[in-house]
């Protein structure tokens, strides 16, 4: 089982695996089971542990937690949630825009990786309903190497064509930013494990 990433969604073997550095909401105990999937958020700790985000049923319900590595029994990407149209076409959600959305986007012929995060993913991966009328489309680029705004062009005028508002995050080994703010020009806010950063190059080392 390769190492989570952000956006990844993961399941663990059981409730007392969840640790937080402040006292998990009371609705975690009554509502949340090991069956529904944990989202992998961008954080680090000296020991290693799983950076998590807990979402429950209602929109006002999320929780930040640390998962031990051991206790993961099951990982799912983005990327898998829409590599098989079938799959999508049988989703008890096939009538929701966004899933209408990633139908049309599994047709085209894209330079990279890409999956689905958000709302969108989370009723995919679950089987739950928490998406809505509104709910926007939320979409992850994996691209690992340097690349130019040119290169993404086609791809953004793609997504003005779909039946829902989508919102793009491009993702480097260095964290991961907005599409439309870094085809606007000038410095992005790339979103890091150790905080966001107003960088000019996204691929550029942090560190160096």
């Amino acid at each position: 089982m390769s190492d989570p990433r952000a956006h990844d969604f993961i399941w663990i073997s059981d409730r007392s695996a969840l640790e937080s550095d402040n006292v998990l909401p009371d609705w975690i105990n009554s509502s949340w089971r090991t069956a529904l999937p944990l989202v992998v958020r961008r954080d680090q700790r000296a020991d290693g542990a799983i950076p998590v985000g807990i979402r429950g049923l209602t929109r006002i319900q999320r929780a930040a937690a640390w998962v031990n590595p051991a206790a993961v029994v099951r990982v799912v990407t983005p990327e898998s949630l829409v590599s098989d149209v079938n799959a999508l076409l049988q989703s008890p959600f096939v009538s929701q825009q966004p899933v209408q959305a990633l139908i049309t986007l599994s047709s085209l012929q894209l330079p990279f990786p890409w999956g689905v995060t958000g709302s969108c993913a989370f009723a995919l991966a679950s089987d739950i309903p928490v998406m809505h009328a509104d709910s926007d489309l939320d979409l992850l680029v994996r691209c690992d190497s340097p690349a130019t705004p040119a290169q993404f062009l086609d791809f953004y005028d793609q997504l003005q064509r779909l039946p829902c508002r989508a919102d793009v995050q491009i993702n480097t080994p260095q964290g991961g930013f907005a599409l439309s703010e870094w085809l606007r020009g000038g410095d992005v806010m790339l979103k890091t494990a150790t905080g966001p950063f107003r960088v000019r190059d996204p691929w550029q080392s942090l560190t160096g």
